[in-house]
Order: C-alpha cells, then structure tokens, then sequence
C-alpha cells in the first residue's frame, strides 16, 4: 500500500513538472532543433542579450507587474479593513462579491469587459491601460490575504495603543501594519506574480508599444518553437519560483518566530 502511494506521488509530480524539466533541459541545448539533443551549450542565453524586443518586453512586464502590483496591494488592504473592520455594513455582500468577483471569473470575460470598459471611456490602449487591468485583476487575490492577516490578528494590542492615546489611524500605522507586514510583502509578491504571467487580459487591455513578455513569447511559439523561446521560458519559470518562495518564506516567518 505505501508503496502505491509513493508510486502514485511519483507519477503526479512526473505529470505536472517533468514537461517543465525538459523544457528547462531543452534550453541548454546546442542544436537549432529544439527536437535532437546536440550537446550541452548556453548560447542560447546570450543569444537573449541580443534579442531587443525581447529585452523590451521583459521591461514592460516588469515594470506593469511592479506598478500594478503596488497599486492591487493598498487596494486590497483598504478592501480587506472595509470587511474585517467596519462589521455588517448594509453593502457588505455586493462589496465582498464586487472585490472577489474575478476570483471566479473566466480571464477571457473579464479581459473582454475590461476592454469594453476602456473603449467605452475612450482610453488609448497600452501601459496604462494594462496596469489598471492588471490591478484590478489581481486586487481580489491580495484582498483574500491581508483579510485573512487581520482576521488572524489580535486586537488587543491596537485597543491598548489606542487607550494609551492613539489615534485609530495611528494605532493602525504603528501596530497592525508591522504585525501584517509578512502578509503584505505575500500579497505584493503574489500579485507581482500573476501580473507578470499574464496572457489573457494583457491581450485584451494593450496596445502597440506595450506588448508584455508572455505575449512576446506566445507570438514566436506560434511560428514553432526555437531554443530561444525556451531559454526565455526556463528564465521565466526560474524568476517565478524565486518569488514564489521568496513569498512562502514571508507567510511562515511570523509561525517561526512563534514556535
């Protein structure tokens, strides 16, 4: 039986990560034909420092996801006081369903209202545009964790501030802000993440002179797949993970520091 299940664990992580390892394997590859092995080689890599469209693409991503990614974590924190603190407003259901909306919403609906929304407006596609969709895609993701954080969170230390002569909004500055700074740092990173792979509403919210990386990449993979596409696929994955981790490490910091 136990030898069952490990074989059934094996198989599941063979399944869902062994594509991405041949893809990874594959980038290191010095044949031109992503298909025959011709040795081991990183010119595929440096070949990238060439690609100027590529690098562009990088920086708008980067650039989109860390802007966007602020702007859906202080949103996300008002909607997350708004539902933790204010009780049982009469709006509270349509405000909770209105912020977690997208949590359940096909990309391709809310991309295409998006782009209804800024057609209807008379906003010019690009940067902009792709920041606000962004954000207001990934604002219900960092809303579900800074809830969680201050739901968690006791509040007797922020009553005793403010019995100490603390205003509310400074109680809050100096006592929960650092207490949630963990869940802060998460939900940024989280929101980063998603942003940067976006391909869905990112097709529906920009415009010539903003195209992101996974557009980038989607675009060459349509015309076959080239070592290229892979190396920058594999650099892609690699910096995802990082984040990842970097934002697994902040939610468990605070249960470390308790044990």
């Amino acid at each position: 039986m136990r030898f069952a299940r490990s074989l059934v664990l094996l198989l599941g992580f063979a399944f869902l990560y062994g594509p991405i390892l041949i893809l990874a394997a594959m980038s290191f590859n010095a044949s031109k034909l992503v298909t025959v092995w011709g040795g081991f080689s990183t010119k595929w890599y440096v070949a990238l420092l060439d690609d100027a469209a590529t690098l562009n693409a990088a920086k708008i991503s980067l650039s989109v996801a860390a802007l966007s990614a602020a702007i859906a974590t202080l949103l996300g924190l008002a909607a997350a006081v708004a539902l933790a603190r204010f009780g049982g407003f009469r709006t509270r259901g349509l405000f909770f369903g209105a912020v977690h909306a997208p949590l359940v919403l096909p990309e391709v609906v809310l991309g295409l209202a998006l782009l209804s929304a800024f057609v209807a407006f008379g906003f010019e596609r690009g940067f902009v545009t792709l920041v606000i969709a962004h954000a207001t895609f990934t604002m219900c993701f960092t809303s579900v964790v800074l809830l969680a954080a201050l739901r968690g969170l006791d509040p007797s230390q922020e009553e005793a501030a403010m019995d100490l002569g603390a205003t509310p909004m400074r109680a809050f500055a100096l006592v929960v802000l650092p207490a949630i700074a963990p869940s802060l740092a998460s939900a940024f990173l989280l929101a980063f993440t998603l942003s940067l792979d976006d391909l869905v509403i990112a097709s529906f919210t920009t415009g010539p002179g903003a195209t992101t990386l996974p557009m980038r990449i989607y675009s060459q993979v349509r015309l076959g797949v080239t070592p290229e596409v892979n190396a920058i696929s594999t650099l892609l994955l690699a910096f995802v993970g990082i984040i990842l981790a970097i934002s697994a490490l902040a939610l468990n910091r605070p249960a470390r520091d308790l044990a």
